[in-house]
């Protein structure tokens, strides 16, 4: 696996994102935007970009939080609090996140990994939230996929859903930091901008069920379902690219 780091600036800020991919696979691959968790481009992101990267995409990892973020351990309080400040502020969410797809994109052309034709998105937790806020706003992706997704509606109540891809979102049916009621709003929202949506809900299961640092609580790692949600999204990707 190679990784790439590529640098860009938002309101005179750095930030760092990463290409992920099989370096010794010569032929163009599609792409994955991929919307970390709270934890930012760190050691356990890039973990998973290397997973979902495999040798049939390319993982294009952006950076929500600055460069540099994710490279010292944080508590549970700065790890939210971090993830407000970027929720709570919509304008940012849009420009940081298409600066870091533009970015992304444009690197992985320039070296040639990338079909330009084939464009997916994915988002652990908050960074759900964050690729599905770029969607409202239309980004021109047409696959995305969310994993215990923390915040699956608008942060500014009424936004216009302008999603254009098809949307999978997998979910557990006990996740008490994204509730019921959450998803089924989500599901509304989608039905009425006719967008072409699924959820994939596993019974009992809590958040965070794919990321290998969660063991407690509300929290929790299953490394059954992580398996099973990474089958589905490269069934739903093989099957809309």
């Amino acid at each position: 696996m190679a990784e790439r780091k590529v640098s860009y600036q938002v309101d005179g800020r750095q930030f760092e994102g990463m290409i992920v991919h099989d370096d010794s696979v010569k032929a163009k691959r599609p792409s994955i935007f991929m919307q970390p968790d709270w934890k930012g481009v760190c050691t356990d992101t890039v973990a998973q970009a290397r997973t979902v990267a495999a040798n049939d995409y390319v993982v294009l990892m952006a950076d929500m939080f600055g460069a540099g973020y994710g490279d010292k351990p944080k508590t549970r309080e700065q790890l939210a609090a971090g993830m407000r400040a970027v929720h709570d502020d919509l304008a940012f969410t849009i420009a940081c996140g298409g600066k870091a797809h533009g970015a992304l994109v444009a690197e992985a052309s320039r070296l040639g990994l990338i079909d330009i034709a084939k464009q997916a998105a994915i988002g652990y937790c908050a960074g759900g939230g964050f690729v599905l806020e770029q969607a409202r706003a239309g980004a021109e992706f047409k696959a995305i996929v969310v994993f215990h997704v923390t915040n699956p509606n608008p942060v500014v109540p009424g936004t216009p859903c302008n999603i254009k891809a098809r949307v999978l979102a997998i979910h557990g049916s006990a996740d008490p930091v994204t509730p019921k009621s959450m998803m089924d709003a989500f599901e509304e929202e989608l039905t009425k901008a006719q967008v072409d949506w699924q959820v994939m809900m596993f019974g009992g299961a809590v958040h965070s069920f794919c990321d290998p640092t969660a063991n407690a609580g509300p929290t929790r790692y299953d490394e059954k379902l992580c398996r099973k949600s990474y089958l589905l999204m490269r069934d739903f990707f093989s099957e809309t690219l």
